[in-house]
């Protein structure tokens, strides 16, 4: 089953001899629990298409359906309710709240949407991501690798269908990253979300279960890992 379909989905910005084509005709579709890694050089369109699919840019032209649901047709009011509640974002500066605490930052959404925060979830989720005995520091007391776990955990909390990461280990070190990938990939299979995330490292990208790259606005499927 898949949980996105986007088709010919086209950005242009400007216009006339100006213009420029970030994304061409793209259309793919993910499957639901699939963990895909977007690859390509700076300025390919990476970041254009991931704006895309979380309903944070609007195309040029073609559509974006998440769990059935036309997300880019959708009026503004409608579409921020749907993005807070179905997708789960995760940047590489981490877009922690400094006077919150870890606990706060997670269950942060939720009070957004004016609902009474799942407890149960959260204690399991800061057992899942090694918070426990952090959950009450503020993000300056944290190490990068930490805050970036909190950001994973505040993805995770509103249980989003779809999880969106861009660079997520941009800003760690090589053992932060792994933890980082390790928890992404536990996220797809314990609790079936469908992870996308950009990445310029390879390796990282391999541990995906899908590679799809962007080379001047086209994507193309690089296959599924085997086993």
């Amino acid at each position: 089953m898949n949980l996105l379909e986007v088709q010919s989905l086209s950005k242009t910005y400007g216009s006339g001899n100006t213009a420029v084509r970030a994304l061409k005709d793209v259309t793919f579709s993910v499957r639901k629990g699939e963990f895909v890694a977007i690859v390509g050089e700076s300025g390919s369109g990476k970041s254009t298409l991931l704006n895309m699919l979380g309903a944070l840019d609007a195309p040029t032209s073609g559509k974006v359906f998440v769990d059935g649901k036309d997300i880019l047709s959708m009026n503004d009011n409608t579409q921020t309710v749907f993005r807070r509640r179905n997708i789960g974002f995760i940047f590489q500066s981490f877009n922690l709240i400094p006077e919150l605490t870890v606990e706060q930052n997670i269950v942060f959404p939720t009070l957004l949407d004016y609902q009474k925060p799942d407890t149960q979830y959260l204690d399991e989720l800061l057992a899942v991501l090694n918070l426990r005995e952090r959950k009450n520091h503020l993000p300056s007391q944290l190490s990068g690798g930490q805050q970036q776990r909190v950001a994973i955990g505040r993805a995770l909390f509103t249980r989003p269908s779809l999880i969106l990461a861009d660079e997520p280990t941009g800003n760690l070190d090589s053992e932060n990253s792994r933890e980082v990938i390790a928890l992404l990939k536990e996220a797809s299979a314990k609790y079936e979300r469908t992870v996308i995330m950009i990445t310029h490292n390879q390796s990282i990208a391999q541990s995906a279960d899908r590679i799809l790259r962007v080379s001047d606005g086209v994507v193309s499927d690089l296959g599924r890992r085997e086993g």
